[in-house]
């Protein structure tokens, strides 16, 4: 037997916080010595932490880098343990994302990236370049200080592997394993045996098991150990980074770390018989076949050991089952943690959420109170910096800190009800017994005089008074006063939000927090510089669909009983006036349901179906109840109000990324926001088509074929009917 210890983590690492990054790579390390093994695994550019972003392109930020992997080559870190690090380094005229490989004080090998993330989220290409000489290992000379200070000059930078003594080991970083070719196939047959990936992977909903079904694959045909690290937590942008750190050995996952945790730094060791590799490679003949020719990779001696052999205290860790969270589990600890993070890092003294009783504020009050009975878990638990940060932002004295979710919410978490004319009891009520069951200081207010205050300035000044629709107002007028209310409640909570720690003699500020969802933005249906704008919004890229669901888990598993007759109310913005015969509701405003802009928003991004590609694949799947004028209408329906609200999301509040067809603006999304709203060509070529296909719904075999297809898609529109898929929340991972 060849028995291996190996150590990967997950770290909570803050973009730009040297101190910070550093105090958690130590921690790791000595924590994975502490366990006995011989290899420790961190993440992605973990020292400098992965959204530097714009700060790549800074010398400061390399230098410091530099310092950083000098500061830890000069102790005992790396003695007796191979530790891989995540850094940025300058070669020549390139900046390139790399893994650092160092062992006994020394560094053995630079591993830059082949392979960038450049979609969606990222933009790796903007700050680094692929490293492209694939057949060779070049020399690196070291920066001077660092040669001097650890007596080595220059080091073997490029594609390749460290051959030890008993084993070999590479690096494989992030994106590179999802490519078409991925780098361990050749490293594999050139008798690679432990893979070592450094990731930066954002948590995205119902994401996890594409994830590991990769690392399954990796080793499953052609042996190996996969061991995978990431970033755990919010280290400065709108990406949650989801940790799930794991080791998976021949197909087997043999150690899995948690998804969603408050913890800075949590490492998982498991220990391997490198000969279980061996032999199922030797099992498989055509593995055999292809390693006799294969292209030879260059490789590094390291005239180390280390292996042991068969020791009964070494007992290897065995196939563990997966764990995965559902949806309604990852919208409730994702956001909560990310939320956390912000609070924690921000300097803040806690939340204020403007609390309407409707489904989406209260989404948003059930997940700040999740991150409190997080908070008071870890505390139970002994986590120190959690329990140091609650004391500080908690306002804690004489040795006390939080043992109860509701008390501590109290403290950190305002909730206030801007209630109107338009308003209705049974929302307020709503409101007042969510509030009490968080445990938040609940405020209720009434806004009429100041809106009343706008009106009759506005009355002053032009000689008119405008008039909701109901009492026989024009559209202009009835959309001006629901504007009116819902801008005066963003000002109202930005007063409070900066004034009420001062009223309670405390210091600092809260944070204003958002309740709009991925749905809403994607059509608009928000007023600009309302309660949609706030410091962060942790639903900002969640659908409606998905938030109902949440709630009806929130109800039962967080405690917050009230949820259930929340989510069972028809969602409304209550902007104007309720009538016996009339009361306003948000699908009838739009247009359209959240389920069917669910199914908009991922034909328009993840399938990247312009007007006309978009009213195509919805005759099919709507062809059955529609006929294709009806499927025409709806089509040009939602272009026209989501090119004529695209401006808002310029303006979009920084939102928790968690879905796939989020149209945020600032990087996901990135789109024009003044279209000609008519679409005059694109609408036209649909009218065409509706002549063309006569005014008659499809055939019921059609139909089912279309489904058939829409099960066995892969999500990404690669095979048949791409809009079958278009309502399945799996879609565009």
């Amino acid at each position: 037997m060849r028995l291996l210890k190996v150590a990967t983590c997950h770290l909570n690492q803050w973009a730009m916080d040297f101190d910070c990054n550093l105090a958690n790579i130590k921690e790791s390390i000595s924590r994975a010595k502490e366990a006995g093994a011989v290899i420790r695994l961190g993440p992605e550019l973990e020292i400098t932490g992965y959204g530097c972003e714009d700060h790549f392109l800074e010398l400061d930020t390399v230098t410091h880098a530099w310092d950083c992997l000098k500061d830890i080559l000069l102790g005992d870190w790396t003695d007796n343990i191979l530790c891989s690090i995540g850094m940025p380094v300058i070669k020549g005229s390139e900046r390139y994302n790399c893994q650092v490989l160092c062992f006994n004080r020394k560094i053995i090998m630079i591993r830059p990236k082949i392979w960038l993330a450049n979609d969606g989220n990222y933009r790796e290409l903007r700050w680094f370049t692929g490293w492209k000489q694939k057949d060779q290992l070049v020399d690196f000379q070291l920066p001077h200080d660092i040669s001097e200070a650890i007596s080595q000059k220059s080091v073997p930078f490029g594609y390749g592997y460290i051959q030890f003594l008993d084993t070999a080991v590479a690096a494989e970083v992030c994106e590179e394993l999802f490519v078409p070719n991925p780098p361990h196939a050749e490293l594999a047959l050139n008798g690679v045996e432990v893979f070592m990936n450094a990731s930066g992977s954002h948590h995205q909903l119902r994401k996890l098991d594409i994830r590991l079904r990769a690392f399954i694959g990796a080793t499953h045909t052609r042996g190996g150990v996969y061991m995978y690290s990431n970033h755990q937590g919010c280290d400065g942008g709108r990406l949650y980074y989801d940790g799930c750190c794991c080791i998976v050995v021949n197909g087997d996952v043999v150690a899995q770390g948690s998804q969603f945790s408050l913890k800075d730094v949590e490492v998982l060791v498991a220990q391997i018989d490198l000969d279980a590799v061996a032999s199922l490679r030797g099992s498989i003949s055509s593995f055999q076949e292809q390693a006799s020719c294969k292209p030879l990779i260059s490789s590094v001696l390291a005239p180390y050991r280390l292996c042991q052999s068969f020791n009964l205290k070494m007992y290897p860790s065995g196939p563990r089952k997966i764990k995965y969270h559902d949806p309604e589990e990852e919208i409730a600890f994702g956001p909560a943690c990310w939320l956390w993070d912000y609070l924690r890092r921000s300097g803040a003294s806690g939340f204020l959420l403007p609390l309407s009783g409707g489904a989406d504020s209260s989404s948003v009050a059930a997940i700040v109170g999740c991150m409190c009975q997080l908070v008071v878990k870890e505390i139970a638990n002994g986590d120190e910096q959690v329990t140091t940060d609650a004391i500080r932002i908690g306002n804690y004295v004489d040795g006390q800190y939080p043992t109860d979710s509701r008390e501590f919410a109290k403290r950190v978490f305002y909730t206030v009800f801007m209630g109107s004319e338009n308003s209705s009891e049974a929302t307020r009520s709503r409101a007042k017994v969510l509030a009490d069951e968080i445990g938040s200081w609940h405020l209720d207010l009434n806004i009429d005089s100041v809106v009343s205050a706008f009106i009759s300035l506005f009355q002053t000044l032009t000689g008119k008074r405008p008039r909701y629709k109901v009492d026989g107002g024009s559209n202009t007028e009835n959309l001006g006063l629901q504007n009116i209310q819902a801008r005066l409640r963003m000002v109202i909570a930005f007063m409070l939000a900066s004034l009420m720690p001062w009223v309670h003699n405390k210091a600092g500020f809260y944070l204003v927090l958002g309740s709009s969802n991925v749905d809403e933005a994607l059509r608009g249906y928000l007023t600009k510089y309302d309660c949609s704008s706030a410091d962060i919004n942790p639903i900002g890229s969640i659908s409606k669909q998905d938030l109902r669901s949440f709630l009806k888990w929130a109800a039962v598993h967080l405690g917050y009983s009230s949820l259930a007759e929340i989510e069972a109310a028809p969602p409304t913005a209550e902007l104007e006036p309720i009538r016996s015969n009339y009361s306003q509701l948000d699908e009838v405003d739009m247009g359209m349901t959240y389920e069917e802009l669910s199914v908009y928003g991922r034909l328009r991004k993840i399938f990247r179906c312009g007007p006309v590609s978009m009213f195509k694949n919805l005759v099919y799947k709507w062809g059955t109840r529609l006929t294709p004028s009806e499927v025409a209408s709806k089509v040009k329906h939602f272009f026209k109000y989501y090119s004529i609200n695209r401006h808002k999301m310029t303006v979009l509040t920084p939102s928790y990324h968690a879905e796939s067809y989020s149209p945020e603006d600032n990087r996901f999304d990135l789109r024009q926001f003044l279209y000609n709203a008519r679409w005059p060509y694109q609408f036209r070529k649909i009218d065409e088509l509706v002549k063309d296909f006569g005014d008659h719904k499809i055939s019921i075999e059609e139909s089912i074929n279309q489904e058939e297809l829409g099960v066995a898609s892969d999500g990404r529109g690669g095979m048949g009917v791409v809009a079958a898929g278009a309502g399945n929340p799996r879609v565009g991972m």
